[in-house]
């Protein structure tokens, strides 16, 4: 039975929902940020030694099979287990489209949002630099914000107007989003994040994993 190791509040819960969906068999193996540091605990490093949620583990023959990062894990997920669900026919062109969206959200996307989180905590008094630094995340922020806004323009979804693994990986980006602007200056992403939320999945997936507590609930 495929294992996913869990941490509260945290970008594994993108993985419960993509099994929640699939209806497939899985067994959560949960873990709990330190109230102090918010940190992982450091059970997570028996399983991988990085210590990063989250984790899946397949039992393959007899031998356990530890996959990493979000990305690897949906795409060894709709591989294995898929049956052709969730992701674009392999070789055409929304297959490309797709591959980049799963990729991007954990790449170009991701770094702007985390930058801003952990650098919010600065005050110019503590780091005369953090100003600058802080424009230059803004900037960044802005303008990965604003490409997925538009490229939601018109549609539901970012592949092919379907759902994909890619809209699972990038809900994380619209579910931090509300933390710095409001629904109306990325309204495309605000009705994205709302249809994620609507997904009997997706709620199943919360019942089961936590609050996933990155912007304001529904």
């Amino acid at each position: 039975m495929l294992q996913v190791h869990h941490l509260n509040n945290s970008r594994s819960q993108r993985v419960l929902w993509l099994l929640e969906e699939l209806e497939l068999d899985y067994e959560i193996v949960q873990y709990q940020r330190d109230k102090l540091t918010n940190l992982a605990p450091p059970e997570l490093e028996q399983v991988h030694q990085l210590g990063k949620s989250p984790m899946l583990t397949d039992n393959v023959d007899g031998t356990d099979r530890i996959i990493i990062e979000s990305g690897a894990i949906i795409d060894y997920i709709l591989r294995h287990y898929g049956q052709g669900r969730l992701q674009p026919a392999t070789g055409t062109d929304e297959y490309e489209q797709y591959l980049q969206w799963l990729h991007y959200a954990e790449g170009s996307a991701a770094l702007p949002l985390m930058l801003k989180l952990y650098t919010s905590r600065l005050s110019p008094s503590e780091d005369p630099s953090s100003a600058a630094l802080q424009s230059r995340i803004n900037d960044e922020l802005q303008r990965h914000l604003e490409y997925l806004d538009q490229a939601l323009e018109g549609v539901d979804w970012f592949v092919g107007n379907s759902l994909s693994g890619a809209d699972i990986q990038l809900s994380f980006v619209a579910e931090v989003a509300p933390l710095m602007y409001s629904g109306a200056a990325l309204p495309n992403l605000d009705l994205f994040r709302q249809r994620c939320h609507s997904r009997p999945a997706y709620r199943r997936a919360l019942s089961r994993g936590g609050v996933y507590d990155f912007g304001p609930r529904d």
